[in-house]
C-alpha cells in the first residue's frame, strides 16, 4: 500500500513529460519522483489504441514496482487511449494531462472559443473536443497539430526565427477563429510558450497543462492525505528510459531546468 514516503510515478513516451516533473518539482518540491521515458517505443503517436495500451499497461507495472503512490500519464496519446483503459484495471489513481488543462480552459474562458496545439495524433483523437462535451460546456473548440513544434524544442530552437515563423503559420487559424484561450496540448510546448505568445497576443490566455496536471496532483494527495511529510534532505528523483540513456540526459536539462543526475536504463517488458 501506498504511503506518504511513497514516490509520484511519471511515464511519458519520451522526454517531454519531464515539464509535468519540472513543475512538480516546483509545486510539490517535497515529494519523491519516478519518470520513466519509453524512448525505445517513442513515439505513441503512430501506434494502435491496442499497442498504445499496452505499452501504458507495461509502464504502469513499472512504476508500481518502484513504490508509487499516484501515476502520472504525462504522454498525451497515451492519455487519450489508454487512460480509461488503466484506471479500469488498476486500483492506484491515475491522472492524465488532458483533463487538467479542460477544467482550467472552462475556468479562464471569457468568450467560450477555446484553442487546443498538439501533436497529429492527439488532434486525430479529437480527446480534447469530447472532454469539453462531456462537461456540457458551450465551447467552440479549434484544433491545430502543430506536428514541427516537437523538433524545435528538441533541437533548441524555442525562440529564433524559424520558431517564430512556424508558430505564425500553424497558429493563424486559431487567431482567425478569434479563440481567447489556447491549451497546450503537448508536454514540449511549454517551452514554447514565449513564442507562442508573441504570436497570440496579450489577450489570450495560454493553458500549460503541465503546470495545471502538478497542480491537480497536490490537490489529489492532500485529499488522499498522502502529501509527503517534511523531511531533511531532497527527495530521491530517479529517472529511467527504456533505451538511449545518454541521449535523454543531454536532451533532458532543456525540459527540467536542471540536469536529470544518472539515468538508468529499464526493460518494462519484463515485469
Amino acid at each position: 500500500m501506498p504511503t506518504n514516503h511513497s514516490a509520484i510515478g511519471v511515464f511519458d513516451s519520451g522526454i517531454g513529460g519531464l515539464t509535468v516533473v519540472r513543475e512538480l518539482i516546483r509545486v510539490l518540491p517535497r515529494e519523491p519522483i519516478v519518470y520513466l521515458g519509453d524512448t525505445a517505443r517513442v513515439p505513441y503517436g503512430n501506434k494502435s489504441r491496442e499497442t498504445v495500451m499496452k505499452f501504458s499497461t507495461e509502464n504502469v507495472l513499472f512504476l508500481l514496482h518502484h513504490d508509487v503512490k499516484l501515476v502520472i500519464v504525462a504522454c498525451h496519446t497515451a492519455s487519450s487511449f489508454g487512460l480509461p483503459f488503466l484506471e479500469k484495471h488498476f486500483r492506484h489513481p491515475m491522472m492524465g494531462v488532458i483533463e487538467p488543462g479542460v477544467e482550467t480552459a472552462l475556468q479562464v474562458t471569457r468568450s467560450g472559443r477555446v484553442g487546443v496545439i498538439g501533436t497529429n495524433a492527439t488532434v486525430g483523437s479529437d480527446a480534447y473536443p469530447h472532454l469539453f462535451a462531456r462537461h456540457h460546456a458551450r465551447v467552440k473548440v479549434t484544433q491545430v497539430a502543430c506536428p514541427l513544434f516537437v523538433p524545435l524544442v528538441e533541437e533548441g530552437c524555442t525562440e529564433d526565427p524559424l520558431a517564430l515563423e512556424v508558430a505564425r503559420r500553424y497558429l493563424k487559424p486559431l487567431r482567425q477563429a478569434g479563440v481567447d484561450t489556447l491549451i497546450l496540448g503537448c508536454t514540449h510546448y511549454p517551452l514554447l510558450k514565449k513564442t507562442i505568445a508573441r504570436v497570440m497576443g496579450p489577450k489570450v490566455q495560454l493553458i500549460d497543462s503541465a503546470r495545471q496536471v502538478a497542480l491537480k496532483a497536490k490537490r489529489v494527495l492532500e485529499n488522499m492525505d498522502l502529501a509527503a511529510a517534511s523531511s531533511n534532505g531532497a527527495p530521491a528523483r530517479r529517472f529511467f528510459v527504456t533505451d538511449e540513456p545518454r541521449h535523454f540526459e543531454r536532451l533532458a536539462g532543456r525540459f527540467l531546468g536542471r540536469r536529470p543526475g544518472n539515468v538508468a536504463k529499464a526493460d518494462v517488458s519484463k515485469l
